[in-house]
């Protein structure tokens, strides 16, 4: 469930953005937690844009990225290779017209 619906540009400006950031979050073996949860709410407030690598239950990535984007509010972009994107506006630092 995503806070927002983007269309198809907001969606290639968002991953244009999100091109040369690291992933900031690593889902393994335990799935997503509380902790992971916490650890990725915190890294949209303080950055909008991030990416989650999936080194673990990569066969799972849609469906937990789905989970993901519901348990923090975020807006899932896309899922590239096993990196998902999830966008959430909270400062307003990021415009996505």
């Amino acid at each position: 469930m995503s806070l927002i619906t983007l269309t198809g540009k907001q969606r290639r400006n968002l991953k244009a953005l999100a091109h040369h950031l690291e992933p900031v979050v690593f889902v393994g073996k335990e799935g997503v937690t509380v902790g992971l949860t916490e650890s990725i709410r915190k890294a949209l407030h303080d950055h909008e844009l991030v990416k989650v690598k999936f080194v673990n239950l990569k066969e799972q990535k849609k469906e937990l990225s789905l989970l993901i984007s519901e348990k923090t509010e975020s807006t899932h972009v896309d899922i590239l290779g096993h990196i998902s994107i999830f966008f959430k506006s909270t400062k307003g630092k990021i415009k996505i017209d």
